[in-house]
């Protein structure tokens, strides 16, 4: 599987709750927090419900 880093670059608050349990789930709590996680089909549905939170980056 591939393998992704994501970084959280706009903030939680103003979000629908949703939205925010999803950055919980990718382990992204803080801004500018970088995690990589495996390019999975449940992890890239939670990547794309909140994308306009977070930069994507393969590797």
């Amino acid at each position: 599987m591939k393998k992704f880093k994501i970084t959280q670059v706009k903030s939680g608050i103003g979000q629908t709750k949703r939205q925010k349990l999803t950055l919980e789930a990718l382990g992204l709590r803080k801004m500018n927090q970088t995690r990589e996680v495996e390019g999975s089909p449940q992890v890239l549905g939670m990547i794309e419900k909140v994308k306009h939170l977070l930069t994507v980056e393969e590797i």
